[in-house]
């Protein structure tokens, strides 16, 4: 394979054909990056913040052009798709704002005699490896921290959304950063291994599948270059009985269906209190019967096509074999009337009766799929969300504060949310536990990854 193309899910249509980057310009990349960060580092923190934020107006700048663009690549509505930069810029703005801060020395007790600190060195040079689902935002919570900590940066994006990479490249051009101190490559997977396995980036950012996560840290075995991993998950929601209604109904539906169901921590499967179990899924159908599938260009759908089929593929699979173990479905896939098999086109579905013997309730589904499972007591929804090897967010829905902290911290999570889902709060450390991932992007501690702390310890004479 030469080339990395880009399928449109709307119709087959071929959105982009970039050639892969070659050995001797993944070379000259990297040699580029590495002189260019050994300067970069010494720019004073205040200028490069200022760059940074030059690199974040330029892309808010092509904001018309982003929105139908994404929608071509990767099928999310366009009447939804150009919001996402506005998770963009707040975490960028948050990451600029918050680095003095994040990365000002730390200074322990006076001891008479000594000076004593440890600075944050920049790590070196980033690489940066992001998925197509939330393009913009995924890249941006390493790609802006890293720069302004004084990296370089090589970003990677998915064949899915090529383009995404090629506007980051364009608003770095445009910021005027240093030449080579940011660079996209097109690359497959073997030219992407082979940068991690040769030892010649420094720290590896990935968002994508636990399988792929694996490779990437065999890959990096021996190098001692750092990874931080954000992989699969299949988080659930608890809603008790004495949760304000509206709200939990509409939460859970929207963080289970908005863009496909193809969210990092978008509800996957739910539990809820057998004293209002019925009327949950009773509201919950027909919120959902309004959705609109179709033709993401056009204005009035509110539920695109999978990214691909083989993704849509996956969640009939699911489907289908949790049926024959007795799933109950309530939604007909006829009524939308855009579902087609053989198509990315999926109709949204909510099972009952389902148990966590099925694929559904166990394995990520990454797709507008929710199973709904009825749970005596706070007891049995603790049991039932931490039976998963995943763990990346967990909401609950109630009125009791308190009971939420006391359920939160026996869950195996690396968010808790409290009446409210899928969502990246850029103040708070996003992470995941078990085979999510590990490290944390965000707040004061993503910065800890794109740094290295150096101990100074000077005695006076």
């Amino acid at each position: 394979m030469t080339h990395i193309t880009c399928i449109s899910p709307i119709d087959g249509a071929e959105v982009a054909r970039r050639p892969i980057a070659g050995e001797a310009e993944i070379a000259a990349a990297l040699s580029a990056a590495r002189a260019a960060q050994a300067e970069w580092r010494h720019v004073p923190l205040t200028e490069r913040q200022a760059a940074v934020t030059r690199f974040v107006d330029a892309m808010l700048a092509m904001k018309d052009e982003i929105g139908p663009e994404l929608t071509r690549q990767m099928g999310r509505p366009i009447r939804y798709a150009a919001g996402e930069l506005n998770g963009f810029t707040e975490r960028a703005r948050h990451m600029i704002s918050i680095a003095p801060q994040a990365l000002a020395d730390i200074v322990p007790e006076k001891r008479e005699g000594f000076t004593r600190f440890i600075r944050r060195n920049p790590a070196g040079i980033v690489f940066t490896i992001a998925p197509w689902n939330y393009p913009y935002l995924t890249a941006v919570n390493t790609v802006v921290p890293a720069l302004v900590a004084g990296n370089a940066v090589i970003l990677k994006h998915a064949a899915q959304t090529l383009l995404v990479g090629e506007r980051f490249q364009m608003a770095a051009d445009a910021a005027g950063l240093p030449n080579g101190l940011f660079r996209t490559l097109t690359l497959g997977h073997q030219e992407t291994l082979k940068i991690i396995s040769s030892g010649s980036v420094n720290q590896v950012c990935f968002t994508g599948s636990v399988e792929a996560g694996r490779v990437i840290e065999r890959a990096a075995a021996g190098t001692f270059t750092g990874v931080g991993l954000e992989l699969g998950g299949k988080d659930p929601a608890y809603v008790r009985p004495d949760a304000n209604w509206q709200n939990a109904v509409e939460t859970v539906v929207d963080a289970a269906f908005f863009n496909s169901g193809q969210c990092c921590c978008g509800i996957e499967r739910a539990y809820v209190h057998a004293d209002v179990f019925e009327k949950f899924v009773a509201d919950a159908k027909a919120l959902v019967k309004q959705y609109v599938l179709g033709n993401p260009l056009s204005e009035a759908v509110t539920l695109g096509p999978m990214a691909q089929l083989r993704l849509a593929d996956v969640v009939r699979a699911q489907s289908n074999a949790a049926m024959k173990m007795g799933a109950k479905p309530h939604l007909c896939p006829a009524d939308f009337a855009a579902d087609r098999a053989g198509t990315p086109y999926l109709a949204p579905q909510i099972f009952t009766n389902v148990t966590h013997d099925m694929a559904v309730m166990n394995e990520e589904s990454f797709g507008p799929v929710l199973g709904i499972m009825p749970v005596r007591d706070d007891e049995e929804a603790i049991r039932l969300m931490n039976d998963s090897r995943y763990g990346l967010t967990a909401a609950i829905f109630t009125r009791d504060l308190a009971a939420v902290e006391r359920i939160g911290d026996r869950v195996e999570t690396g968010t808790v949310f409290a009446n409210r889902a899928d969502y990246l709060d850029p103040g708070l450390a996003w992470t995941g536990v078990k085979e999510t991932g590990r490290g944390a992007s965000l707040s004061v501690l993503g910065y800890d990854a794109l740094t290295r702390p150096k101990s100074f310890h000077l005695k006076h004479v």
